[in-house]
């Protein structure tokens, strides 16, 4: 089952965002967090913001376990631009965009597939070692 969190109209350029999503992309939340912790970045603080809300979350399901959360999606998608006009000498104006973005945060469980070759007995796992073909090198002599 799946967790997400959105944030919206945060006013930060989508690129400057992306550089920190990257990071965490894919990775367990713990291990997002201690990235996120050292990482100097202005969009570090608001994807911190979101990945304990999603967290707290996942705390309503009692089913998941916050050992086995990883980040499966993150994704950073352009919002509304402010656009303002700066007036310059001789009639000239200047433009100036000011960008926002939305993110979207989706946590989801790490889930074991179960293989028929894995055998459990009692406390063990006992996973069959695969065999290897023996060839034989020739070599050429002139």
């Amino acid at each position: 089952m799946s967790i997400t969190a959105k944030l919206s109209y945060l006013r930060i350029t989508p690129r400057k965002v992306r550089l920190v999503a990257d990071l965490v992309r894919g990775r367990k939340v713990e291990e997002a967090q201690n990235i996120l912790n050292f990482t100097q970045k202005k969009a570090v603080s608001p994807i911190i913001k979101l990945l304990n809300q999603a967290v707290a979350n996942s705390k309503n399901n009692p089913n998941l376990k916050l050992e086995n959360l990883y980040i499966s999606k993150i994704l950073v998608d352009e919002g509304p631009r402010m656009k303002k006009v700066y007036p310059r000498s001789r009639g000239h104006a200047d433009f100036v965009q000011k960008k926002s973005c939305h993110i979207t945060l989706v946590l989801d469980e790490i889930s074991i597939k179960k293989n028929p070759k894995i055998k459990k007995t009692g406390k063990k796992t006992v996973i069959p070692e695969k065999k290897i073909k023996k060839t034989k090198i020739k070599i050429r002599k002139k």
